[in-house]
């Protein structure tokens, strides 16, 4: 669970209701069931026309990729690489194949296995940022829909406040209903402002910051594992490895 993004959603949230609620109209005024479905309705329908379907059935799970996502240990990361490493300088590559129940990373195991069943140093890597480049686009195109969710609501939030102002003026006989009419037409844009900026755009660079944190990790990988496969010395890859952190990330002797 991203404790982040958890308590930022839920006072984005309280702030704007809790404003709501001290302010002199009552609650009910900023319910209005037509506005929502111009708003959000509009916008996923806008984005339907931007991305295949299969893209539009996923965002729900790439929503929920923003409160569930577990931050990434990197030292954790290094530790292993320079523990299989030492395994590999003391008895051979071949002896990684005992530890490979160890490895509970996938990409760390595909690569290692790769490395143990003898395959060139070049193919080992061009798999590897394939790899890479496959889990990059996948991210990308998650933050895509995000973004393009994040700059339609608030343009359909102006249509329907639009659209109500046309309602209200095609009847002007009744002059005291006027502010109430106007009330309504500006509920759209609250909407559309509302779901953007504390929505979409704010998901969307979540999942933009997870990206580069992972892409760092799995850099990390690469390097070490080509670092195990051409057999350079376990204290050289670690202080290659580490040099990917802030010097306070690293462990004190390092960072010495």
């Amino acid at each position: 669970m991203d404790i982040s993004s958890l308590v930022g959603f839920l006072l984005a949230f309280g702030l704007i209701i809790g404003s709501m609620m001290m302010g002199s109209a009552p609650m009910s005024a900023f319910i209005d069931i037509p506005s929502g479905m111009v708003v959000i309705g509009g916008a996923i329908a806008a984005a339907m026309m931007c991305f295949p379907l299969k893209s539009m059935i996923g965002t729900p799970g790439v929503m929920m990729k923003v409160f569930l996502s577990k931050p990434i240990d990197v030292k954790e990361i290094i530790e292993q690489i320079v523990s299989l490493a030492e395994t590999a300088r003391r008895d051979g590559l071949l002896a990684l194949e005992g530890r490979m129940e160890e490895v509970s990373d996938p990409f760390i195991k595909l690569g290692v296995q790769m490395a143990v069943d003898g395959t060139r140093p070049e193919v080992i890597e061009d798999i590897l940022r394939t790899e890479i480049d496959a889990i990059s686009g996948r991210h990308r195109d998650g933050k895509a829909v995000m973004d393009q969710l994040g700059r339609f609501a608030p343009a359909y939030g102006m249509i329907g406040t639009l659209m109500g102002l046309i309602m209200m003026l095609s009847d002007m006989s009744d002059p005291s209903g006027i502010g109430a009419g106007m009330a309504v037409a500006l509920i759209t844009t609250l909407y559309g402002a509302i779901v953007s900026n504390a929505i979409f755009m704010p998901f969307a660079e979540k999942l933009s910051s997870n990206n580069k944190s992972e892409l760092n990790a799995l850099e990390i990988v690469v390097r070490g594992v080509m670092a195990i496969q051409s057999g350079e010395n376990p204290r050289v890859i670690e202080q290659k490895l580490y040099s990917f952190l802030p010097a306070k990330q690293r462990p004190q002797e390092e960072a010495a």
